[in-house]
């Protein structure tokens, strides 16, 4: 026990005296370090957060605060819900078959896939679960289609901040909640540190789905219009095109034959513009620890391979582990 008390004699006039203590005061115990997870969007991808979270929870290592952007946000929303163990088993049952039968299709929408089977889905195991109160505090990142802004849902329904995180612009209807129409907040935080910060984290361990795909961008300084060397440009493409349940159609015949089809330039553009932000980012609000999957050879939609993302999940959240324990040690110590 502390004491803020100590002895002290009174003297009297004629020297004597009694040894007064004072009552002992016990300091205030030194309050909690927050731990706050911040799990990155990245479609199928996305699955690996499973594994990274089974390892931090089997070390004894259970986040104060969870902030979900895309794949992440439904991970994470399970997680925070107490329903990993379900989310787990649907990934792990997906087929391609299956996966085909979950998208309702539909032209007249502002996206290919209406998004209602999944969230039927998801509304299955969450019934009535709020953000609010959930037993940890939770968001999940969304982008408002009219202005552009980064909106925090930390109230409401709990599937339905899901589904606006992950509201993949062109391919699921963006969403309505309160009056704002809202879809994929990987447009501007794929890597949601800093609403982890916000929400009260002293430390934040983040998940990032793309640090280890090889696709890294650079200045082509001088380039001549009538160059033609398709096999050099095909050389720097490290990563193939793998979209998993997306098979591109056959090219016309009148097209060149290494000529992208739609769904290839839709979750390209999509993958360029995300790894773009999430390193501008990362370099402004860095996190404490970064565990990043080597996911480079696993397309966005492959979502039936989700036994091998969990797996690359585990062994990078065990690389970071040791760095994981000696933080946390420091931060209780301080």
């Amino acid at each position: 026990m502390f004491w803020d008390g100590i002895a002290r004699r009174s003297v009297g006039p004629e020297g004597g005296g009694e040894a007064e203590m004072h009552a002992p005061v016990e300091r205030e115990a030194k309050p909690k370090v927050k731990i706050g997870l911040a799990l990155g969007g990245g479609a199928a991808r996305g699955w690996s957060h499973i594994g990274v979270v089974r390892v931090l929870a089997e070390a004894g290592i259970i986040p104060d605060v969870i902030a979900g952007c895309s794949i992440g946000a439904v991970v994470g929303g399970c997680f925070a819900a107490g329903r990993l163990d379900e989310i787990e088993a649907f990934a792990l049952s997906l087929t391609k078959r299956r996966v085909m039968g979950l998208l309702d299709f539909h032209i007249s929408g502002s996206g290919l896939i209406a998004g209602g089977r999944l969230q039927r889905l998801l509304e299955e195991n969450l019934t009535d679960q709020r953000v609010e109160t959930l037993p940890m505090k939770f968001c999940t990142i969304a982008t408002e289609l009219a202005t552009g802004h980064e909106v925090w849902l930390t109230r409401g329904q709990l599937v339905q901040a899901m589904r606006a995180s992950y509201a993949l612009p062109g391919i699921f209807d963006p969403v309505s909640i309160g009056g704002r129409w809202l879809m994929d907040g990987a447009l501007v935080n794929p890597i949601p540190i800093t609403a982890a910060r916000a929400l009260g984290a002293d430390i934040v361990i983040c998940v990032n789905l793309n640090g280890e795909v090889r696709v890294r961008g650079t200045v082509i300084q001088s380039y001549d219009s009538t160059h033609t060397d398709e096999q050099d440009i095909e050389e720097h493409m490290e990563e193939p095109r793998r979209w998993g349940i997306f098979s591109a159609p056959k090219a016309p015949k009148n097209r060149r034959p290494n000529a992208p089809g739609i769904a290839s330039v839709m979750v390209d553009a999509f993958n360029i513009t995300q790894d773009r932000i999430a390193r501008s980012r990362l370099a402004g609000d860095p996190p404490d620890v970064m565990i990043a999957p080597k996911l480079a050879k696993m397309g966005l939609f492959e979502f039936h391979r989700a036994q091998e993302c969990i797996t690359l999940g585990r062994q990078a959240a065990e690389r970071a582990l040791p760095d994981i324990t000696e933080l946390l040690q420091e931060a209780a110590k301080s």
